[in-house]
């Protein structure tokens, strides 16, 4: 049985806290439009809907839950800095 180091207690809290501010600072510098952040979050959807064909597999409960966030950042990212939706 695998045992937790105090060390990584969080570990996951923290890197989301990273990823969502590189997220951020990208969008914000213009590196990543609204509709690449768009992209992202259907691709996240994509993979929570259709785990069977995943060819990187991953928990359920954390691939429906990262679609979840993929929308809640998508939403902040696009009311705080605006820009172009994609084209469907």
């Amino acid at each position: 049985m695998a045992t937790i180091d105090p060390r990584d207690a969080g570990a996951g809290e923290k890197s989301m806290v990273i990823l969502q501010s590189l997220l951020c600072l990208l969008r914000e510098k213009n590196l990543l439009s609204r509709a690449d952040i768009e992209d992202l979050a259907a691709k996240v959807a994509d993979r929570a809907a259709d785990q069977a064909h995943d060819p990187l597999p991953c928990q359920t409960d954390v691939v429906v839950a990262a679609a979840s966030e993929m929308d809640r950042l998508g939403a902040y990212i696009g009311g705080r800095y605006g820009g172009k939706h994609r084209r469907i």
